[in-house]
């Protein structure tokens, strides 16, 4: 017997809605159940959306990559990542939120107005920033290049994935200068990157500071296709690791895998916690294992096979010192010197063992066993020390990974490691237990020759003593202030002898040339290395140069800075070494009045630039203190046997720190490349270097001096006239007309814009050296400078129009316009006084009319109104 049960209608029709409203939601604009292989603004939807999917909802047209959620580790099944995966191997090739995970119900948007971003709790985690950009879509490739397209599909992407590249390189994808790639942090908390870097592809450990542990160019398996060139950018392509110049030209290669492999598949390069760079094949059927091939090449190479302070052998084996054998974990218990009150000591570790980046860094200082361990000793920074007895190389070190052991060959590397002084007595490696009979007696007696010995020193000190002050007057007591200021001074450059210099100097007979504060001389130190000896002449504010630059530079090291080897701090004495550069200053190679000499081609010197504001941009952004140069000029400009520019003299830095936006000082530099508040006396600040900086770009562009007599008047002052060819559409009538250059080449008037932009008058609108880099190497776009704050370029130049006009139509006559431009480009109270002078000079030579009254008498006349009441 059946039964049939009757629903009201009221309930059927409630069924009826509830079932169609969870169709409606299931059929939203996101498209959740669906494959998306292209997604529009308006776009959004978070990882339960697509939870179907395992969290992706955009697939490349292969189905070969797709991007989406998937969840932030084996453990952790409630935080998510937005990544592009590999989906044949599972293979992570690109992440936005690393390090930021996000919840399920956090959204992934790409809104209306071009903008792709991921927001958790209101805030945005990443984002592509293109916003207002004209963003119509987005898509992933098939090359696993997640893409912003405008409307032109043609036209390059707004922002793609491989521009911001993780951890992870794809075949095809460019690394290009100014790009890095970051590892995960290993269980040390320990990270690694990779960039190029002047020229090269290095990998550093991300200590403080980094520490180099790879470098392409001292990697003997790369394959060399083209001498000299620095590199630029990489591509995998196929089986190997392509590296170009600037101009895409193929530079070397490095064979990623050889025999069977598919000659033309995809790979990617993968920068592992393990600090290796891996190469996993993605062809269809790969199984995800990596290549025999790795970077770098040896188990020991990288800075964490082991622990730190442990010693890896050939194998990954593992070994802690024996002066550490007795702490179970191998640990010193060192965390931060400088803020213990725990008293430290120098252990020396086990013959042989070395450090992996002492091969890649600049030693710290040339000295003898002996200076080596006083400078880490009296560095708290300072944990471990590295001694080579040949070359007098000393390392120093403020944090270390694992240590290595060398070769059995390899002999005359001394190693030390600063541990607690308090553990007892097997803790000093020098220290010996044991006593005998005779113990008592030795002693005595030693006790009684140090006693004696002691003595007849002080007894000939005070003789010496007395001998000099017979000789010398009295130091003053800035003078000997300026002594206990470089005493203090810990981790310095080592300090030299006068006898020394003066015989490596050759009683300094090869004069280089003369820059501030003294002359320069060649010398060539016991050990062969080449020195510039900067011998410091006079009182006053040269002592002042000086213990700014051995405090100063002595602590800066930089590819583009010139390093300071020693200094000489002895009596009156007062000279620094710097490292010596072949190529000599930077004037002698673009001033060339003839047309014989060898010409520094455009490359040269486009690099030359850029090296130029690297340095720069170091001073001023990356220094724990910020850093003013106050005298950029060609002349301080130095090139090494490869033309590589490196800033010199330091003797005019202002220090200021980072709180600090402007300073005021004493007017410095050089006439000609003052910017204008030195003039004016208003506050100067790292912008005034920048000034600086574009008066040197533009004598490199032009190849001729900023002002130049010798030419018409229109080109006289070299800036009034690029301004000029600026508002007139013909900058490339700047460029020097001795090079050759490719009309195509926009580096040219790149430059020419750049170098326009740093000499505004107005110091706010000079971009800063940072951005300058940035520019030069094609990261932003260089937009037109501006040229109304250029009125005193322009009325300078029309006055040296005038009276050069005035003088050639008279005969031979008393005013000078060259005279007056010298007064402009003079500093201090003396330029003040010449430019006045120079101003009534010319007023009373300017023949009287109406025009020339309101255009050119007037303004002078003001003018010399205002640098009369400077002076008074």
């Amino acid at each position: 017997m059946s039964m049939e049960i009757q629903l009201p209608p009221v309930l059927v029709r409630s069924i009826v809605i509830v079932i169609w409203s969870a169709i409606a939601l299931l059929v939203k604009p996101c498209s959740c159940s669906t494959q998306n292989r292209q997604i529009a603004p308006g776009f959004e939807g978070s990882e339960m959306n697509w939870i179907d999917h395992d969290g992706l909802f955009l697939f490349s047209n292969g189905s070969i990559f797709a991007f989406g959620f998937t969840t932030y580790g084996s453990k952790d099944t409630t935080s998510f990542l937005l990544q592009v995966i590999h989906l044949g191997t599972s293979t992570v090739v690109w992440t936005a939120n690393r390090g930021s995970p996000v919840t399920s119900s956090d959204n992934f948007v790409f809104d209306k107005n071009g903008n792709a971003y991921l927001e958790s709790g209101g805030t945005t985690i990443w984002s592509t920033s293109t916003s207002g950009k004209g963003a119509t879509s987005m898509l992933l490739q098939d090359s696993g290049n997640l893409v912003v397209l405008g409307s032109n599909i043609s036209a390059p992407p707004l922002w793609q994935s491989f521009g911001h590249p993780t951890d992870t390189l794809l075949s095809g994808q460019i690394f290009a200068d100014g790009m890095t790639l970051v590892s995960k942090p290993n269980s040390n908390n320990l990270s690694y990157h990779l960039r190029i870097d002047s020229g090269d592809m290095i990998l550093y450990a991300d200590f403080r500071p980094p520490q180099p542990y790879w470098s392409l160019q001292q990697d003997s398996r790369k394959v060399i296709n083209k001498i000299g060139g620095g590199m630029h950018s990489a591509t995998l392509v196929s089986n190997s690791w392509n590296f170009y110049d600037q101009k895409r030209s193929l530079l070397w290669q490095f064979v990623i895998a050889s025999g069977s492999v598919d000659a033309n598949g995809a790979w990617a390069a993968v920068l592992g916690v393990d600090g290796f760079i891996s190469f996993y094949s993605l062809d269809n059927g790969g199984s995800g294992a990596p290549s025999s091939t790795k970077i770098p090449q040896g188990s020991c190479d990288t800075p964490e096979p082991c622990g730190p302070y442990y010693i890896c052998e050939s194998g990954t084996r593992c070994q802690c010192p024996s002066i550490l054998n007795r702490d179970s974990n191998c640990n010193p218990d060192i965390t931060s010197p400088c803020s213990s009150e725990t008293a430290f000591m120098l252990a020396k570790l086990d013959d042989g063992v070395g450090y992996f980046a002492t091969r890649f860094l600049s030693p710290s200082a040339k000295s003898n066993l002996t200076g080596c361990t006083d400078a880490c000793t009296h560095n708290c920074s300072c944990v471990a020390l590295f001694h080579d007895s040949k070359s007098g190389d000393c390392f120093l070190f403020n944090q270390i990974g694992s240590l290595q052991q060398s070769a059995p060959n390899v002999t005359g590397v001394v190693s030390f490691i600063k541990i607690a002084s308090d553990g007892g007595g097997n803790q000093s490696p020098r220290q010996e237990g044991g006593g005998s009979s005779g113990g008592k007696h030795s002693t005595i007696v030693v006790i009684i020759s140090l006693a004696t010995a002691a003595v007849i020193a002080v007894l000939i000190y005070f003789a010496i003593r007395i001998r000099q002050r017979k000789r010398l007057p009295e130091p003053s007591q800035g003078s000997s202030e300026e002594d206990n200021f470089l005493e203090g001074i810990t981790g310095m450059p080592v300090r030299l002898g006068y006898r020394e210099l003066q015989e490596a100097t050759d009683n300094f007979s090869i004069k280089l040339g003369q820059g501030g504060f003294g002359s320069v001389y060649l010398g060539k130190l016991p050990d062969g290395t080449q020195v510039a000896v900067k011998k410091l002449e006079g009182i006053g504010q040269g002592r002042k140069e000086f213990r700014s630059e051995v405090a100063i530079i002595g602590s800066i090291h930089h590819f583009h800075l010139v390093r300071l080897r020693g200094f000489c701090a002895e009596g009156m004495h007062r000279l620094l070494a710097y490292e010596y550069l072949a190529k000599g200053s930077l004037d002698r190679w673009i001033f060339q009045n003839n047309d014989e000499g060898f010409q520094l081609d455009w490359d040269k010197r486009y690099n030359i630039a850029l090296g130029t504001a690297k340095g720069l941009a170091y001073l001023h952004e990356d220094c724990d203190s910020k850093i003013i140069h106050c005298d950029i000029k060609p002349e301080n400009v130095l090139l090494d046997e490869n033309y590589i520019a490196k800033v010199s003299d330091f003797g005019l830095a202002k220090l200021m720190t980072r709180e600090q936006s402007h300073v005021f000082t004493t007017l410095r530099g050089t006439r000609g490349y003052l910017a204008p508040e030195w003039i004016t006396n208003y506050a100067i600040s790292e912008k005034s270097d920048v000034y600086s900086f574009g008066m040197v770009l533009l004598e490199i562009i032009g190849g001729r001096k900023n002002f130049d007599p010798a030419e018409s008047s229109e080109k006289a002052h070299f800036p009034s006239y690029a301004f000029k060819k600026m508002e007139e559409g013909k900058l490339k009538e700047v460029f020097d007309a001795k090079l050759k250059f490719n009309d195509e080449d926009e580096r040219v008037e790149t430059a020419i814009k750049v170098a326009l932009w740093c000499i505004q008058e107005d110091l706010s609108l000079r971009p800063s050296m940072t951005k300058v880099v940035q520019m030069l190497e094609g990261l932003l776009d260089v937009p037109q400078p501006p040229t109304s704050s250029q009125m005193g370029f322009r009325l300078y130049a029309n006055v040296f129009k005038s009276t050069s006009e005035e003088g050639t139509s008279s005969g031979p006559s008393d005013c000078n316009s060259d005279a007056f431009l010298s007064a402009v480009r003079l500093s201090g109270p003396s330029a003040i006084r010449g430019l006045r002078n120079s101003l009534l000079s010319n007023i009373s030579c300017i023949s009287w009319s109406k025009k020339k009254l309101i255009v050119i008498i007037i303004p002078l006349a003001l003018q010399y109104v205002i640098l009369d009441s400077l002076l008074s």
